[in-house]
This record gives C-alpha cells, structure tokens and sequence, in this order.
C-alpha cells in the first residue's frame, strides 16, 4: 500500500530528530567523528530513549495524540523548531524550559504519532 506523501515527511523527522540528538551529544565536527558503528550504537540509544519517553507520556497522558488531526503534529513540530531557534539564539540557556534535547524528543514522538496515525 502507498502511504501518502506526509507519511514519508514524518518517518524524515523521525530519523532527523534522531540525528540532530546525536549532533547535539557530540558536537559539531567538520569532519567524519565516528564510525558506522558508533554512529548506528548512537542511533539506536537515541531511538530507543525517545520510545521510553512516548511510553511514559502516554501513559500521563493517556494516549490523547489519538484524537488529535494529523496536522497539529506539524504545528507541534514547527512550534518546537521554533523553541529550538529560541534557545540556540540564548547561547543554549533558559531558565524554566527543557533544554534542545527535549525539544528534538518530542518533535520525534510527534512524528511518530504522524507515522501511526497516516498508517491506520
């Protein structure tokens, strides 16, 4: 089955996200830092914290992504982009928010709640 063109957007920023935890966690580098192993043992720790986090949302939450429209994830996403420029413009400093790390997890969860809800 052919899954519509946001499907493919949202597995993107599932695996940006991932890549942009691991950025963060290593720091900028001009050049290759890591190997493929390094870079896949990363991947996967990242991608796992982040299902551990949706697990302990919803279950606060009780799964509410359920009912939401597939377009207020973007909104979410674009919102927590947005927070991210916020905070990298704060030379990385905020006083009462979660840091960019928990910004990249929740735009991850939030396209995974895409993912889902575009493959129902």
């Amino acid at each position: 089955m052919a899954h519509p063109a946001p499907y493919g957007s949202y597995r993107s920023v599932v695996y940006h996200g991932i890549v942009g935890l691991i950025q963060l966690n290593k720091g900028f580098a001009d050049t290759v830092d890591i190997d493929n192993s390094e870079a896949m043992r990363l991947y996967d720790q990242f991608a796992h914290e982040a299902l551990e986090l949706m697990k302990r949302k919803n279950h606060d939450y009780d799964e509410a992504w359920r009912g939401m429209r597939v377009s207020s994830y973007t909104d979410l996403i674009l919102t927590k982009i947005e927070r991210i420029k916020e905070i990298e413009n704060l030379g990385g400093e905020t006083l009462v928010s979660e840091g960019i790390d928990a910004n990249y997890m929740d735009i991850i969860n939030y396209a995974v709640f895409g993912v889902i809800k575009l493959s129902e």
